[in-house]
């Protein structure tokens, strides 16, 4: 009674944080889900209980209609169960029931819902499969029922971070590998298993030291023969609890002599800790780096390759690899008519011997065909293609069109998407904005050739952090920005998903403190669990985007020989008037100055967003200082796919003391503009507040939703078979136009 009391406590604790009631001491906050956990591990036998008050809170957030309770205490059961040792099967049929009723709510309950109620009907059938599961996918142990593999990468810019919170993150990520072999993480499946499906029939204790007792060899024999066990099970319709508890029973006494398996004492449930999953760091020093790591994650450069070599490898690796395996060139034709009618009995007859074994060689020459015209593909066999991506390993080379009498082509078997990216960034809103721009160059190279597509299942992750260095915060004269400015995604995510601001946004104050703690063996103790814990319960448990809209921005400038520049950014568009360079021109910008007062002409044409969504072009000509244009709202219902821009407008007043001039904010909505500068001085743009993102000698700018590359270029091919239609056509209207940049929460929005 009294543990059940203790937990209870922590558990309304965190639900009063929900509401907004702090925790007295500032440090508790975001810790309070953390500590829970820990507890627990502390003592698994209490997970039961934990689970039990969770369903018992869960029923009453129903009925008291709390719904804002339901997806934080759900993440925390989750969690709690598939670390738990074992769970009778009348608590998950509880869960299972309040997760089906969750799909008579609206989005994202309904959603959240359904996938934890596919996992928990696996689980009740098969105890342990979760766990499992998660430990082959994280430390990418080799598994043929299971061959799913996971990795987490981390990438925060040193230019943004101080180099005490990378050396801070460096030595977490590198100690949290530590003890994590292959073998021990195969034991620990093994254990799991056998405790989840016998309970208290399982000698933990005889179990552990027969594992360790054992050469590498057996140990990898039997995790292979659980995996097949759980697996099966799992998947099977028909399958049962018990028959499951009775197949690992047999492994399980295969393990254990009788002698120990008989002498042994029972004792309580023991917890098997979950292994930290495989995280790496990452500097981000180069603009393609991320995809250069996503291909390295793919497909392994050798153990022998110098770090000097490694950028010359890798465009080797995508002019040569990608383009054997992805067929995406197309061969040598010529335009020859062909005479032939495509018939196989209209083939000239040769002479074969009536015994002789039609030889390969033979047959690949009675069937070959040459110097026919070349068909170009359909646009339904275009997006098949952009779809599928590549054929799958174990696919004929591309080759001629070989055929044999009677046996049908095999078809290719498409490529399933066994490897998942998880990428964490670190930061304010400019580093994601470096994520948009690497999304963006990423999806292109995707477009050209596709190759991780088809094979990568990509998700976003963003941890907010700000150290408060006041460089590259934004561009000349312009005051520093503060710390809400600068986390503008942050606090939008914390307002739409409160288990998100519970949770992560409470980090961005967190990571800096631990980074700077003088050296102790109390700060190792808090850093090494805490920070990792932390990122890997958000990695795990939130899998519902966000996704914010990439705009595309095209920069003139006032040099016509320039080739204008295109980019894209993610959250702010800040323009500013640039100082004038030579005497003549700042004579000039003087005398203006006097007449029509500070700033420059301006002409601005946008489109108007109304709620009809029917195209209203507008234009105004005005004097400014300077504009800004947000894309992320500053109320989660607001719609995303909106610009709101802010013009400062520079008003002339005639009054009987003389000529003077006031600052008007004009406000506008809108998802395309274009701004002009009228008496062609130049001015700045600033994207994303990162002054190394900055123009300068800027004429004109045309700012519009980024579109998804695979769109542009299918759009492009259909325009071929129709010239005269302007509308999407075909496929093409089933291809996601606009990019969207997905950053996984919790719950994702919460209206």
């Amino acid at each position: 009674a009294e543990v059940e009391s203790d937990i209870l406590r922590r558990v309304r604790t965190l639900l009063r944080e929900l509401d907004g009631h702090h925790p007295a001491c500032q440090c508790d906050r975001g810790m309070l889900r953390w500590t829970l956990h820990k507890k627990i591990d502390q003592n698994p036998s209490n997970s039961s209980v934990l689970v039990r008050i969770l369903v018992k809170e869960l029923e009453r957030a129903e009925r008291g209609d709390f719904r804002h309770y339901i997806i934080p205490l759900l993440h925390t059961l989750m969690y709690t169960l598939i670390k738990a040792p074992c769970i009778s099967d009348e608590l998950c049929g509880r869960v299972y029931d309040f997760c089906k009723k969750l799909l008579t709510l609206p989005k994202p309950f309904c959603t959240i819902g359904l996938d934890y109620a596919v996992r928990l009907k696996m689980e009740r059938t098969a105890p342990g499969t979760l766990y499992q599961r998660m430990v082959i996918s994280e430390q990418s142990l080799k598994s043929d029922p299971y061959p799913y593999q996971e990795k987490i990468f981390i990438f925060a810019d040193p230019e943004l971070l101080s180099e005490a919170i990378c050396n801070a993150l460096v030595t977490d990520t590198e100690a949290a590998q530590v003890s994590q072999s292959p073998r021990a993480c195969m034991c620990y499946v093994i254990i799991h298993a056998m405790q989840a499906a016998l309970g208290e029939g399982c000698d933990i204790s005889s179990l552990k030291a027969s594992l360790q007792d054992m050469p590498t060899s057996d140990v990898e024999h039997w995790f292979r023969q659980v995996v097949v066990a759980v697996e099966c099970a799992g998947n099977e319709a028909s399958a049962d609890r018990s028959q499951h508890a009775a197949r690992l029973e047999k492994i399980y006494c295969a393990i254990l002599s009788s002698l120990q398996a008989g002498n042994a004492p029972l004792g309580g449930p023991q917890g098997t800790p979950l292994p930290n999953p495989n995280i790496s760091f990452h500097l981000w020093t180069e603009d393609d780096q991320l995809w250069k790591e996503l291909v390295l994650f793919i497909r392994p450069l050798s153990q022998s390759c110098e770090p000097d070599c490694l950028s010359q490898d890798l465009d080797n690796f995508e002019i040569q690899d990608i383009i054997s395996d992805c067929e995406c060139c197309e061969q040598t034709r010529f335009s020859v008519l062909s005479t032939d009618s495509g018939i196989e009995r209209d083939l000239p007859t040769t002479v074969e011997e009536p015994f002789a074994p039609c030889s390969t060689e033979a047959e690949q020459s009675r069937l070959h065909r040459k110097g026919g015209i070349k068909k170009k593909p359909s646009p339904l066999e275009s997006v098949a293609f952009l779809q599928a991506g590549c054929n799958g390993p174990g696919a004929k080379p591309p080759g001629k069109l070989q055929r044999r009498p009677g046996i049908p082509l095999e078809p290719a078997a498409p490529l399933q998407r066994l490897h998942t990216a998880r990428i964490v960034v670190l930061g304010d809103d400019r580093i994601l904005g470096r994520l948009a721009q690497a999304y963006h160059s990423l999806r292109k190279r995707e477009t050209r050739r596709v190759f991780l597509t088809p094979r990568l299942n990509l998700q976003f992750y963003y941890i907010p952090v700000v150290t408060g260095q006041p460089h590259t915060l934004a561009v000349t004269d312009h005051a520093a920005t503060g710390q809400e400015e600068l986390c503008e995604v942050a606090g939008y995510l914390g307002r739409a998903d409160p288990w998100y601001e519970s949770n992560i946004n409470t980090l961005c104050h967190v990571i800096p403190k631990l980074a700077t703690m003088p050296s102790s063996p109390s700060k190792h103790l808090v850093t090494d669990l805490f920070i990792t814990d932390v990122i890997a319960y958000y990695v795990r448990m939130g899998i519902q985007p966000v996704c914010f809209q990439v705009y595309a921005v095209k920069i003139f400038f006032n040099d016509p020989a320039q080739e204008p520049a295109e980019d894209v950014f993610l959250t702010e568009l800040r323009t500013q008037v640039q100082e004038s360079i030579s005497h003549r021109e700042l004579s000039m910008t003087k005398k203006k100055t006097a007449l029509d007062g500070p700033g420059i002409d301006l002409t601005v044409t946008y489109r108007k967003v109304v709620v009809s969504d029917r195209t209203k072009e507008l234009a105004m000509s005005l004097r400014s200082t300077g504009l800004v244009m947000k894309a992320i709202p500053a109320d989660e219902a607001e719609d995303l796919v909106c610009l709101n821009v802010s013009i400062t407008e520079i008003v002339r007043i005639n009054n009987l003391s003389g000529r003077s001039f006031s600052a008007v904010a004009n406000q506008l909505k809108t998802r395309n503009i274009k701004i002009r500068s009228t008496e062609q001085r130049p001015f700045m743009v600033c994207l994303d507040k990162d002054s190394r993102r900055a123009y300068r000698n800027v004429i004109s700018v045309e700012v519009s939703p980024c579109l998804e590359p695979s769109y542009c270029l299918q759009k492009t091919r259909t325009m071929k078979f129709n010239l005269h239609k302007t509308e999407d056509v075909g496929l093409v209207k089933y291809i996601p136009k606009s990019l969207l940049l997905p950053i996984n929460t919790f719950a994702g929005i919460i209206q």
